[in-house]
């Protein structure tokens, strides 16, 4: 692994983990309770419980998610950059051969 590769690994990391701590912040904010007495012993305390661990689990399964497609993004981005280069190489042998061909040509020629 290069250096640059390493740099856009750690630069994803901070972007998904900062994501995922705005996610958790606004579903935190909007999910929290507008009453101030809140005890685990009432229902409507366990359900928004529940849901709140619905949420996060959605939120982790979308970042995990996220992640996956993005390494996977990363691993065709390399695929394609290998074969443009290796068709950028072809390219430039071919021009080569053909530019000694021309030359051959014309020296025959006289």
């Amino acid at each position: 692994m290069n250096s640059d590769t390493q740099y856009e690994d750690s630069v994803s990391v901070m972007v998904l983990e900062n994501i995922k701590n705005k996610l958790l912040h606004a579903f935190r904010t909007s999910a929290e309770p507008t009453t101030s007495v809140q005890t685990d012993t009432h229902p409507i305390g366990k359900s928004f419980q529940v849901n709140e661990e619905l949420r996060r689990a959605k939120i982790d399964g979308a970042i995990t998610w996220l992640r996956s497609e993005l390494l996977e993004m990363r691993s065709q981005d390399r695929q394609l950059a290998q074969t443009l280069l290796g068709l950028n190489q072809e390219i430039q042998r071919l021009r080569r051969e053909s530019g000694s061909l021309l030359l051959e040509a014309d020296s025959s020629d006289l």
